[in-house]
């Protein structure tokens, strides 16, 4: 009886530590994913989020090396308002000029175009408060940036960095996706060596930035370098590309278009043999032309794909700094120096908080770009695809 007695005792006991023991462990088990993805969050924090806040501050601060160390005195939007409106005004946003005939015709087009967009959206059944808000903020912006534009590239007008930049994302971007696609629709069908020419069209994407910038300076020199003879027997041993504004920029257009065109090229041709055989068989099968094919059966397959493709080198291609600093060293003058070659010179000359002040400039029109592209094309090309 004794024995039964303290076993029952035992068992009373040893039920609650049993409990505390399934408690602790189920915790344990809990907290484990959080302690094992802590490190990841603290490097991303101290990697990303401390350099955008120690930025943010030195874009509102005089950053000076004194005797013994450095000074940073807080001064506030000094460094934005020295850009926008101040000393470094026509350096950023460029010098205003008449704007021409062709120019006008062009904002008129645009400005017709957000209007019908606008009132659309104000007498649509989706239109909410704060969607109105956030596009009449568009609309302003879009206006200003193509004023800013139209007037720097007119006349007696002279483009600032972030016209300059604006040039190359949006004339790089729109022939790298188009020739990309070309390629890409070409080289999905069955071709003799299409294997080869898959590989051949990667390699520019493998090579650095910096080994094409100096490629290319080597293939725009017109008395030396292997097309030296071509431009000597065109009567162009007296020209240089990077002496006349118009021709330093597409020489940094055509380098930065033949570097990431094979970027495009590989993705969009994923997304074109993903697209099933069946469907475009059947297209065939009733009667569709290969216009026909492409506007209903592959298009509306790929627009998705093109969408963040064209998001992810649009972001990218606000950041170009190699082409221009190595193939024209930003010139002649600031006619291809782009806003982050800018940040970059100021930030050698130990100008941090000016070269901070750029660098969240870029970060406001990239994201102003992105949101843009985002919520208005995006749409758009899928309604009328739809």
């Amino acid at each position: 009886m004794q024995q039964a007695e303290d076993k029952r005792l035992t068992d009373v006991i040893s039920v609650p530590r049993r409990a505390e023991r399934r408690s602790i462990g189920a915790i344990l088990d809990a907290a484990s994913p959080n302690v094992l993805l802590l490190p990841a969050v603290v490097i991303v924090l101290v990697l990303s989020l401390f350099p955008l806040i120690v930025s943010l501050y030195l874009s509102l601060s005089r950053f000076q090396f004194v005797r013994g160390g450095f000074q940073i005195t807080f001064i506030g939007f000094r460094n934005y308002e020295k850009l926008l409106f101040g000393s470094e005004q026509r350096h950023f946003l460029g010098k205003l000029g008449v704007i021409e005939p062709i120019w006008l015709v062009l904002l008129a087009v645009l400005g017709v175009s957000m209007a019908v967009m606008f009132f659309q959206y104000a007498t649509s059944s989706r239109m909410k408060p704060f969607g109105l808000i956030m596009r009449v903020i568009t609309v302003a912006l879009t206006a200003a940036f193509a004023l800013l534009m139209a007037s720097t590239l007119s006349g007696e007008g002279l483009p600032g960095t972030i016209v300059v930049t604006l040039i190359f994302v949006f004339g790089s971007v729109t022939l790298q996706y188009f020739i990309g696609l070309g390629l890409a629709l070409l080289l999905s069908q069955n071709l003799p060596g299409k294997r080869f020419f898959r590989i051949a069209f990667l390699l520019p994407m493998m090579i650095t930035p910096v080994g094409i910038g100096f490629l290319f300076k080597m293939l725009t020199n017109t008395t030396q370098g292997p097309f030296a003879p071509l431009w000597i027997a065109l009567g162009l041993i007296d020209y240089s590309w990077v002496q006349d504004a118009g021709t330093a920029r597409l020489a940094v257009i055509i380098g930065d278009v033949w570097q990431w065109t094979p970027f495009m090229f590989i993705i969009l041709l994923a997304a074109l043999e993903g697209v099933s055989r069946e469907t475009v068989e059947a297209g065939l099968v009733d009667g569709a032309n290969r216009t026909q094919l492409f506007r209903f059966i592959l298009l509306p397959e790929i627009v998705p794909v093109s969408t963040t493709l064209i998001l992810i080198r649009l972001i990218e291609a606000f950041k170009i700094v190699d082409m221009p600093n190595i193939l024209t060293g930003g010139g002649p003058g600031t006619a291809t120096e782009s806003v982050t070659l800018h940040a970059y010179n100021n930030w050698r000359a130990l100008d941090l908080g000016l070269s901070s002040a750029l660098s969240y400039l870029l970060l406001f029109t990239v994201t102003f770009v992105a949101m843009v592209f985002v919520n208005f094309v995006r749409h758009r090309a899928i309604e009328a695809v739809g």
